[in-house]
């Protein structure tokens, strides 16, 4: 019981460790906070080095005038890397601008 308790604690006090318990798995990440300059290659660039894309990066950009949104999805082909990915860029600066990165899958 002792165990589970710290479990408990440590979940409590970071919502970092928290969010990587409490979700089903998945290897698809939003990334919110974009520069309106940020393209698909600046964000496959930033992420490639955290494991393999098997999904076409997407900015989503607006249907009529083609602007960018100022979000993003980015799919690994494991869990794996997308923990790496979410643990590294979350709160970090891409084009100048403070990313947030989340896990983008269906609670179930």
């Amino acid at each position: 019981m002792q165990a589970i308790n710290g479990m408990i604690r440590v979940l409590h006090k970071n919502s970092l460790a928290r969010s990587l318990w409490a979700r089903n798995s998945c290897s698809k990440l939003f990334v919110g906070g974009l520069s309106y300059d940020t393209n698909e290659t600046v964000l496959k660039n930033a992420f490639e080095k955290y494991g393999e894309i098997i999904e076409a990066v997407r900015v989503i950009a607006h249907h009529v005038s083609g602007k960018s949104r100022g979000y993003g999805f980015v799919r690994f082909t494991s869990d794996a890397s997308a923990k790496v990915a979410f643990k590294e860029m979350h709160s970090k600066v891409l084009d100048g601008r403070n990313i947030r990165v989340e896990f983008a899958c269906k609670n179930s």
